[in-house]
């Protein structure tokens, strides 16, 4: 078999098939390395302050790799645009969050940030949204999806969906909100009353497996053995045919001396006649 194999068509189907087993395990590789998705940043990272308009853009989907950063933004609250957010708890009490449009300085068009001004256990206890220029420190964080419920009262919505108050303050804005830790508005804090500050802590990392690309990895792997295995088998094909050829070939030599006298010649004989 190993003189089949040297043959060079056959050491050339095995260059081939090492080159697809090559492709293929570097796609192995690729699926193993896109498994596992991606971490978020490191706790002492997220508690970093950085300005918003260098973290986020608005109009793009907030990543996993940009949440819970504390963040900090310049401009003004649109006091007009305040909605209720109900069902949420506080030191296990149930009420709601007063979320109000913030107008952030060197956003594009014009775009607005949801921020979480307090908690309030009931909608009276909300304070009106401060006006004049506004600094605003907290925690970005990713939006709700959108309930599909009519709000028991007008302003209170069941859940924080950018997308739904985009449409409900019919002005551009942030997919994403802000849990504020301090507001100063013209360097003073301002009146809060009954409203607490709703505090978050940055969520735990946890690595995400994706096992639809674990199995992919595994497949490629298969695929590459595969393919020198083939090359094995037709090799082994190959060289099984050349014995059965050399066998027909010596039968038919057996046979050509099994055949009889040729006609017009004495057939041999062992004794001298007399």
């Amino acid at each position: 078999m190993l003189k089949t194999a040297l043959q060079p068509r056959w050491i050339a189907a095995l260059l081939f098939a090492l080159a697809i087993s090559t492709v293929f395990v570097l796609l192995s590789q690729w699926q193993f390395s896109t498994a596992e998705s991606e971490l978020p940043p490191a706790a002492g990272e997220t508690e970093n302050v950085r300005p918003l308009t260098e973290v986020f853009t608005p109009g793009v989907e907030l990543m996993g790799t940009e949440a819970d950063q504390m963040v900090s933004m310049n401009g003004s609250f649109r006091g007009e645009d305040t909605v209720l957010i109900d069902q949420r708890l506080y030191d296990g009490d149930r009420g709601y969050w007063v979320v109000t449009a913030f107008a952030v300085e060197g956003a594009p068009d014009g775009a607005v940030m949801p921020v979480v001004r307090g908690w309030v256990a009931e909608p009276g206890d909300a304070e009106p949204a401060p006006s004049g220029d506004a600094v605003v420190v907290g925690r970005l964080l990713p939006p709700e999806g959108p309930i599909a419920k009519a709000p028991e009262e007008e302003g209170v919505l069941p859940s924080l969906s950018s997308a739904e108050l985009i449409n409900v303050w019919d002005t551009p804005g942030y997919a994403a909100f802000v849990t504020a830790n301090e507001i100063m508005v013209d360097g003073e804090a301002p009146e809060t009353g009954d409203m607490r500050v709703v505090d978050v802590d940055a969520q735990p990392q946890e690595t995400s497996v994706n096992w639809m690309n674990i199995f992919y990895a595994i497949e490629w792997v298969v695929f590459a053995g595969f393919s020198v295995f083939l090359w094995w088998r037709l090799v082994a094909d190959a060289h099984q045919r050349s014995l059965e050829d050399d066998d027909d070939y010596y039968d038919d030599d057996d046979d050509e001396d099994d055949e009889g006298p040729v006609p017009g010649h004495p057939a041999p004989t062992s004794e001298v006649q007399k």
